[in-house]
């Protein structure tokens, strides 16, 4: 599977890992906080430990069948983009074919730990896939592509709180907005970073969409997040713990909106962003988790 553009000295492990993207584990427990925020909530603080360890094995397997998904369809986009041009099918480190085995691999991995789940939430673990598979092609033809990302992020939430419940209550729906809003946004600033590069290559993104207004339509993809989640605590008659989380959230998302606002803005403070809201994610899952 190694072919000569490989990296010198790198097995090939090493090199599917990073196809994966479990080399960069920010982007990984991104997807993974909404689907434990989702069964925490659903069990009222107190999931059985097996499922909770499907759900992350399965998030894992997911997001790294995701990831590789998309570098095969932008196989010849990437190598265009600087902060994606040495990816491994990007740079032909690998090979097309290893690329769709490693896929169906991962898919393979998430679909053996959907069979524990209830009949209804593997229907939603299906209904997923395309979503998933419609991402990467949807910058080619969708303005605002980062909301079929976010889309597939909600189903994160809607797939562990039926695992628990066995079917979506009105509190799903309230966190299911609040996870699409919150995908919105941090996945906006991520698209901040790739703008020229995707203005010249000619795909879609919703940080070209909203153009010089992004730094708003961020500041309000928080402000709906930390709408829902207040509505979300109120419903489920949450404690002090979840509104300190909550408190210290909306703090963080000010500071970064704030940032957003300022001119030439370094390339770095992108990434910063989109690693700081791993860190509030699980801030709020803690809350949450004492909340209750």
């Amino acid at each position: 599977m190694t072919t000569p553009s490989q990296s010198v000295g790198e097995p090939t492990i090493k090199t599917i890992l990073r196809l994966l993207r479990w080399d960069k584990p920010a982007g990984r427990l991104i997807l993974m906080i909404p689907a434990l925020w989702a069964v925490f909530l659903a069990a009222r603080g107190l999931p059985p430990i097996p499922l909770v360890l499907v759900i992350i094995l399965g998030s894992l397997a997911t997001s790294g069948a995701g990831c590789v998904i998309n570098d095969l369809w932008d196989r010849d986009i990437d190598p265009q983009v600087e902060r994606t041009s040495d990816r491994p099918l990007a740079s032909r480190a690998l090979s097309v074919k290893t690329g769709i085995i490693v896929s169906l691999v991962a898919l393979g991995c998430a679909a053996v730990l959907a069979f524990y789940l209830n009949p209804f939430t593997f229907a939603l673990c299906v209904a997923a896939v395309p979503v998933i598979i419609a991402y990467p092609l949807a910058k080619r033809f969708f303005p605002v592509p980062q909301l079929v990302l976010a889309l597939a992020w909600g189903f994160a939430v809607l797939i562990s709180w039926s695992a628990v419940t066995g079917t979506v209550e009105t509190p799903t729906l309230f966190l299911w907005t609040a996870v699409v809003l919150w995908t919105l946004g941090f996945d906006t600033v991520y698209a901040m970073s790739d703008r020229e590069d995707d203005a010249k290559i000619g795909v879609n993104s919703s940080a070209l969409f909203f153009g010089s207004r992004t730094p708003l339509a961020v500041g309000l993809f928080f402000l709906g997040t930390a709408g829902f989640l207040a509505d979300l605590g109120l419903i489920l008659n949450l404690k002090t713990g979840f509104w300190l989380a909550w408190l210290v959230a909306i703090a963080g998302w000010l500071w970064q909106y704030l940032q957003l606002c300022r001119e030439n803005l370094p390339k770095p403070i992108y990434g910063l962003i989109f690693r700081q809201n791993v860190v509030f994610g699980f801030i709020l899952l803690l809350g949450m988790i004492v909340g209750l």
